[in-house]
């Protein structure tokens, strides 16, 4: 023992040792630690081809009800953050002054089965305001972009939007249950194959059937991207959480998407 120190030699080697692995750490490249932790999902964010004006589509914390509402309604059904959207109805500086965006992932679910889709839903905080602004039914909506493949349609077209138009809000001014987009609602189909399967914008389908339409015999529909957007129509500000897509639940929040399987 060094009566000096208070210290073996064996101690001090140790010591060494391993402020020179803190020192190695240290300048050790930053993406190292920057490596998504298990559960994260990457590659969502604003959409910047389906955006028009200046929308609001932002990860953030809450919101948390009005001021008098308590309780689970109060507050996201996953973690503590969402996703917030504002969209103006008459903003843009055109013939069409609605804004639209959508908040999504246009890498994940690439070249994924469209009827492989058998649980689709999320949670929407909606205010009373939006009701005002446009009706029970003023609600954000959920979009695949997809190859539909059909067999009427011409090869060279490999592009259409699936879009849920959502039911109306069972509350306002806070959070809703998970609302079920493959057993209520509607579908349609943008471009041609609206037209060829019948689900267009004016006259939309329920999910089987729209699922049932696209299955015609060619090769089956595949997926692009997937998201959560809003637009072109009524102003609404409000949230979403916990989108759903078959066995996955996406958590939004302040810093990032969260992925829960169940």
């Amino acid at each position: 023992m060094n009566a000096r120190f208070g210290m073996s030699k064996t101690k001090t080697l140790i010591v060494t040792a391993l402020t020179t692995i803190a020192a190695v750490s240290a300048l050790a490249p930053a993406s190292a630690a920057a490596d998504p932790a298990p559960g994260r999902s990457e590659h969502w964010g604003v959409i910047t081809r389906n955006t028009v004006g200046s929308p609001v589509a932002a990860l953030r914390d809450g919101p948390f009800g009005k001021y008098d509402v308590q309780g689970p309604s109060a507050r996201p059904p996953y973690g503590v953050g969402s996703l917030g959207i504002q969209v103006a109805d008459s903003s843009v500086a055109a013939g069409d002054a609605r804004e639209k965006v959508d908040f999504g992932n246009e890498v994940d679910f690439h070249g994924d089965p469209v009827l492989g889709l058998n649980r689709v839903g999320f949670h929407v905080f909606q205010s009373g305001e939006n009701v005002t602004y446009g009706g029970l039914r003023n609600m954000p909506n959920i979009r695949f972009e997809i190859d539909a493949n059909l067999s009427t349609v011409p090869v060279t077209d490999n592009y259409t939007s699936l879009v849920w138009l959502p039911p109306a809000a069972p509350v306002t001014d806070r959070w809703s249950g998970y609302i079920n987009a493959t057993s209520s609602g509607t579908w349609y189909l943008t471009g041609a194959e609206g037209m060829a399967t019948g689900c267009t914008s004016l006259s939309p389908c329920a999910f089987t059937e729209v699922k049932t339409r696209l299955n015609d015999g060619g090769a089956a529909p595949v997926i692009l991207t997937v998201a959560v957007g809003y637009g072109r129509d009524s102003m609404w500000v409000g949230a979403v959480d916990g989108l759903r897509i078959n066995q996955n639940v996406y958590d939004f929040e302040a810093d990032g998407v969260r992925v829960h399987r169940d």
